[in-house]
């Protein structure tokens, strides 16, 4: 398994804000409509952001991964997350929907292949994509390993609470006493009721939680903003779904499944003290895939806005640079 140690390597900061150059709304069916953007060099090597959450969406800052005059960088929302609407849908939301959807943005864009860049439940979207669609990637660079199995779903619940007992009594004591030995199908049946007065509340609760257990150092007032209603529904509504379904995946499919995509190069960033995906969980990835570069990050939590993790993302998809071949992706 080769390894990276981080403190080799100082990458310099996120590359300059940039604007897109084209965007839209893709209708995927009848109810879903994909919001996406692109940036950087049309005539690149394209590389597609897979956000978390799910029902994360993207942000500006996310396009700064990469160098604008190499790579063709593409952003989208999931369904349900983000400009895509409708906003925090439920109805057709599933892995297999995501998964087509970004097949059909690639045919959609002209893309013959594309680099997939995730983070958290984007690494899990990202490894059920190339493990459905090999021939299409030029490989990956993920981040906060996800893969969805319910030793994972319980750690986020319950298991957190071992390092933010503060953060989870808050989550717990949101729902009522008598609902506390099952916290997912309480949190959900608010997350899902139509009454704003029942589900906001519900979300800002799980949003609080999440955010809190995120970082290895607590974020001040000028790091974070708050979340609007809609994001904070969005992000809280989409996870309690998918973990109340399983992400829609067998319990061990993308470790299963790992040799379909051993040949593709790929790069995993995580955190040591990443508490919401615990390194446990990158370990197990990488050594279903020993071909993979492991990075632990020895000074960063789970949060992509860590200067530690913005680094090694930054340096690992520079790496890409010479793995990848442009002329095969464009």
């Amino acid at each position: 398994m080769p390894s990276y140690d981080s403190r080799r390597q100082r990458a310099g900061p996120r590359f300059p804000e940039i604007e897109p150059y084209a965007n839209g709304w893709l209708a995927v069916d009848d109810l879903h409509q994909l919001y996406w953007e692109t940036c950087g060099n049309p005539r690149g090597v394209p590389v597609v952001f897979l956000h978390g959450g799910p029902g994360g969406g993207c942000e500006p800052q996310h396009r700064r991964f990469f160098d604008p005059a190499f790579w063709h960088i593409v952003l989208f929302d999931q369904r349900g997350a983000g400009r895509s609407t409708p906003a925090a849908e439920l109805r057709d939301n599933t892995t297999p929907r995501l998964v087509a959807d970004l097949e059909r943005l690639r045919e959609h864009l002209g893309f013959e292949r594309w680099l997939l860049f995730g983070g958290s439940w984007g690494s899990t979207l990202a490894l059920a994509y190339a493990q459905a669609h090999a021939k299409r990637c030029l490989g990956l660079v993920l981040r906060g390993i996800f893969l969805a199995r319910p030793a994972e779903i319980d750690w986020f619940m319950h298991g957190m609470g071992q390092f933010f007992p503060e953060a989870w009594r808050s989550f717990a004591g949101f729902l009522p006493e008598a609902e506390r030995a099952d916290l997912l199908g309480g949190y959900y049946r608010r997350l899902t009721d139509p009454d704003p007065a029942r589900h906001l509340p519900a979300a800002r609760a799980w949003d609080r939680y999440e955010c809190a257990c995120s970082t290895l150092l607590p974020p001040n007032a000028t790091q974070r903003t708050e979340a609007g209603p809609a994001a904070v529904l969005a992000i809280a509504r989409i996870e309690a779904h998918y973990f109340v379904h399983r992400a829609f995946l067998d319990d061990d499919q993308l470790l299963r499944d790992i040799a379909r995509i051993r040949h593709l190069p790929c790069t995993i960033v995580q955190g040591r003290y990443d508490v919401v995906c615990p390194p446990v969980t990158a370990d197990a990835l990488a050594r279903a895939w020993p071909e993979a570069e492991l990075v632990i990050v020895a000074d960063a939590g789970h949060a992509v806005r860590e200067p530690g993790i913005t680094r090694e993302l930054v340096a690992a998809v520079e790496r890409m640079r010479g793995r990848v071949v442009p002329e095969s992706a464009c």
